[in-house]
């Protein structure tokens, strides 16, 4: 992780949408989908702990007057937290960038964890009172539920009930245990011949996605087992491979349906749906409205 001196720069002012869910635990979300960089400010004290999930594009977190930065990229995580000086957010938001932040009181946090505290690095005995800054990757399984939060459009009553069990599900993912008794369980994960074919295999489907081929011919296609393709997929980018399409479609349509240029047909046509009722089916399953109504809410 990177710190360096940071120039200034011309800055429009921008706002969260912030989303309280109990004493103390919130959610922060935010679009700059401007053509200026964005600067966006909130108080946060030392008692809190900080996840930042960036999603598209990037952004800068200042500190100290602006003498260090600390970037986040697309896809990309920030944890931080430090129980010796407050840590208030002062974000340079780029153009066309997402983020997604959650803020909750250390306590509270380590409250879920406390049974395996030290599981978690910066709750173990020895680190309890250190500062902690921690990068990491979005998996797609993250990634999911990002956008879920992000692109929130249920009905606003029940938004922080929704929000919680969001962030909790992306927790369990952010802290997933599993990862190196993952590579045990399969070992063919370290090799990384293998490894490469799986991200071929992805980059397969998602080339193909309207017509994507069967399991056993991407099987053949990037030379592993079925067995081997099935497991491995799930392991890389935890889901599995029609599961993992499912999604990255359903994200294609949301952003053509944005864009404007298409109507629903036309969409579904170009995600792999023959018929307007299996793609409105399909998008309702995945983001709880059908597009007609997506569309007039984004508008």
């Amino acid at each position: 992780m990177n710190f360096e001196n940071k120039p200034s720069k011309s800055v429009a002012k921008g706002a969260f949408d912030e989303t309280f869910i109990e004493d103390g635990f919130f959610v922060l979300t935010h679009k700059n989908e401007n053509n200026v960089v964005e600067i966006i400010e909130r108080e946060i004290d030392s008692t809190y702990v900080q996840f930042h999930f960036c999603t598209k594009g990037s952004a800068d977190f200042m500190f100290n007057n602006g003498a260090y930065v600390l970037n986040i990229k697309e896809e990309t995580s920030l944890l931080l937290y430090n129980p010796q000086r407050d840590l208030p957010i002062h974000l340079e938001l780029e153009p066309h960038s997402w983020l997604v932040s959650f803020v909750m009181p250390i306590k509270m946090f380590h409250a879920l964890f406390s049974q395996d505290a030290n599981y978690v690095t910066f709750l173990s005995e020895e680190n309890k009172d250190k500062k902690y800054y921690t990068d990491g990757k979005i998996n797609p399984s993250m990634a999911v539920v990002l956008n879920q939060l992000i692109s929130f459009n249920l009905n606003n009553s029940i938004k922080p009930l929704y929000f919680k069990g969001k962030v909790y599900e992306l927790l369990s993912l952010y802290f997933n245990r599993n990862e190196d008794a993952d590579i045990e369980q399969c070992p063919f994960l370290v090799d990384e011949v293998n490894v490469s074919k799986l991200k071929k295999a992805k980059d397969i489907i998602i080339a193909n996605m309207a017509e994507p081929p069967s399991l056993k011919e991407l099987a053949k296609e990037v030379d592993l087992s079925l067995k081997k393709l099935k497991e491995g997929f799930k392991q890389i980018y935890g889901d599995t491979v029609y599961g993992f399409l499912f999604d990255y479609k359903m994200e294609v349509a949301r952003k053509l349906l944005e864009s404007g240029d298409y109507n629903v047909n036309e969409v579904g046509l170009k995600v792999g749906y023959s018929t307007a009722s299996h793609f409105i089916a399909a998008f309702k399953k995945k983001f709880g409205t059908t597009p007609k109504k997506y569309i007039q809410a984004s508008s």
